[in-house]
């Protein structure tokens, strides 16, 4: 479907047809850069964090110290962080972006690139966006305070990467899936061997993933010179998403193993990787709309793993 036009000027080529719509038509620009009307972004962004929350507390199950009240708390923190934060991330990216963004097909009628929001408006809601993220983090204790703040770096220095290196997939990994370590940190105020795993794990999922989304825009990426591991991968991109997957699925395996974690755990793990299979089999690098249905598919991939491990902790 395609977006409508509005007074506030065309919506993206990549939006949705949403509420944003019908919002006024002073904030539908600003929604847009947070990209409100696309959630995939912010479920993806805080999935790794509800697994991180639900291993952490069958961890804690097992040794018969489960906190489920505050493991709830930090699972609305987290998502009210993610929206936020992702939102926050989306408009710097359009920040740095905006020049490269009005030569792409489907990034031209973005808000800053389309001229409907001004640089210092997109820097002033920027800031409004962090200031939601910081009150979300000093609700947590100090080890994940810390430990969340050793990820601006990355969160930083991400839009820049397709422009150096020809897998930026690889630095959006080590990013989206920080939340894999915020779960043990602000529940067991520590960083267990699974934490490690589970984010290793999760870094090679995104990157897989990611790498979907990607096709949609290689021929554009090759006429504006900004790199992706879809014109690296090419026509080889299924084989490689094999290996993405498989070694995913094994760390995360392992961080099971780690965590003591029981057959429901597993049996999330047997579902999200079989549903990973099915991505790999339907892919068809040259059908956009179907590499976006595929990419979207791992909002469920991931819920499916999370149910997994919560039905571990609560009942396993």
């Amino acid at each position: 479907m395609t977006a409508p036009s509005t007074p506030a000027g065309p919506a993206p080529a990549d939006s949705a047809v949403s509420w944003v719509d019908r919002a006024p038509a002073a904030l539908r620009p600003f929604l847009r850069l947070a990209r409100i009307d696309r959630p995939i972004g912010s479920w993806l962004l805080l999935i790794p964090c509800w697994w991180s929350v639900a291993l952490a507390l069958g961890m804690q199950a097992r040794a018969g110290e489960a906190d489920y009240s505050r493991a709830l708390i930090l699972g609305v923190l987290f998502a009210v962080g993610a929206v936020a934060m992702r939102g926050a991330g989306c408009t710097w990216n359009d920040i740095l972006d905006r020049d490269i963004d009005v030569r792409v097909e489907r990034t031209r009628a973005r808000p800053l690139p389309a001229g409907q929001v001004t640089l210092l408006g997109a820097f002033a809601f920027l800031a409004l966006q962090a200031l939601v993220g910081l009150v979300v983090l000093i609700c947590l204790p100090p080890f994940a305070i810390v430990t969340a703040l050793a990820s601006l770096g990355l969160v930083a220095i991400y839009p820049l990467m397709k422009r150096v290196i020809w897998v930026p997939q690889a630095v959006l990994g080590l990013t989206f899936s920080w939340g894999a370590l915020m779960g043990f940190a602000a529940l067991l105020e520590e960083l267990p061997a699974a934490a490690f795993l589970l984010y290793a794990g999760s870094v090679l999922w995104v990157i897989g993933y990611d790498t979907i989304y990607a096709h949609q825009d290689r021929e554009d990426d090759a006429l504006v010179g900004v790199k992706s591991s879809a014109r690296l991968f090419g026509r080889a991109t299924k084989p490689w998403l094999v290996g993405f997957y498989a070694a995913a699925a094994a760390l995360i395996g392992v961080a099971l193993v780690t965590a003591g974690a029981g057959p429901y755990a597993w049996g999330g793990l047997g579902i999200f990787v079989v549903q990973l299979g099915t991505q790999v089999r339907r892919l068809d690098i040259d059908d956009r709309a179907l590499c976006l249905k595929l990419f979207k598919s791992n909002r469920d991939a991931g819920l499916i793993l999370l149910a997994g491990f919560l039905l571990d902790a609560l009942v396993g």
